[in-house]
C-alpha cells in the first residue's frame, strides 16, 4: 500500500466537507491526557494536513500545551455532518519549527496575534475586562508595527499512526476503514460498524 494513501484518501473527504460548507470544515476534536491519564478535548482548527501529518496551533503553556509536551500522544476527530462523514486520527505530536510557527503567526489577523500575547490561554480570570485591558495594552506595544509571534505560542504536527474513515450508511450499517502504520508502512482492514 502506498505510504500515503490514507493522507491522500484524507485530502479527498476533506475536499468534499470543505465543498459549500456550512459550518468551518476545519474545526477538529483534539485529545489529549494529563500525566495520571484523565482525558481532555476541545474544538481547534486544522491548519495543514500533508504526508507528514496534521498541523494546529495553540498556547504551549495552555491545558492542551501543558498535555500535549508531557505526554506527546493525541487523537483528532473530524465529523462532518452535512456530509455524513468522520475522521479519527491517533498519532504522537511534536512541536513544528519556530520558522514554521512564525510564517502562521503572520499570517493571522492582528487582532489574532494580539490575542496571542494576551491571553494567558486555560487560566482563571477575575473578569472579561482584565483580558480586554491586556488586549490594550499588547496593542501599545506593537503600536505601529508587526506583532512577532509570542515565545509560549506556535504549533504542532501530529503524525499519524491510525486514521479510521466511517461514512454513514443506511441501517446504521456504516462503513469504517481503519488504516494502521505498522515498521514504517501502512495496512488497512474494514471494521464492523
Amino acid at each position: 500500500m502506498a505510504q500515503t494513501e490514507p493522507l491522500r484518501r484524507f485530502a479527498k473527504v476533506y475536499e468534499r466537507a470543505s465543498r459549500d460548507a456550512p459550518f468551518d470544515p476545519t474545526a477538529m476534536a483534539l485529545a489529549t491526557a494529563d500525566a495520571d491519564g484523565r482525558p481532555s478535548v476541545r474544538m481547534v482548527l486544522l491548519r495543514g494536513a500533508d504526508e507528514l501529518g496534521f498541523r494546529f496551533f495553540t498556547n504551549y503553556r495552555s491545558r492542551k500545551g501543558l498535555e500535549l509536551e508531557a505526554g506527546s500522544d493525541a487523537a483528532l476527530c473530524f465529523y462532518w455532518p452535512w456530509i455524513d462523514e468522520q475522521v479519527r486520527v491517533e498519532g504522537a505530536t511534536e512541536r513544528l519549527s519556530p520558522e514554521e510557527s512564525d510564517r502562521y503567526f503572520a499570517s493571522r489577523a492582528r487582532g489574532s496575534q494580539l490575542g496571542a500575547w494576551a491571553s494567558a490561554q486555560s487560566q482563571p480570570i477575575s473578569h472579561r475586562y482584565a483580558l480586554l485591558r491586556e488586549v490594550v495594552a499588547v496593542e501599545m506595544r506593537f503600536v505601529g508595527r508587526a506583532v512577532e509571534r509570542p515565545p509560549h505560542w506556535g504549533g504542532y504536527l501530529l503524525r499519524p499512526r491510525r486514521i479510521e474513515f466511517w461514512s454513514a450508511k443506511p441501517s446504521r450499517l456504516h462503513e469504517r476503514i481503519l488504516y494502521e502504520r505498522e515498521e514504517g508502512a501502512w495496512r488497512s482492514v474494514r471494521l464492523q460498524p
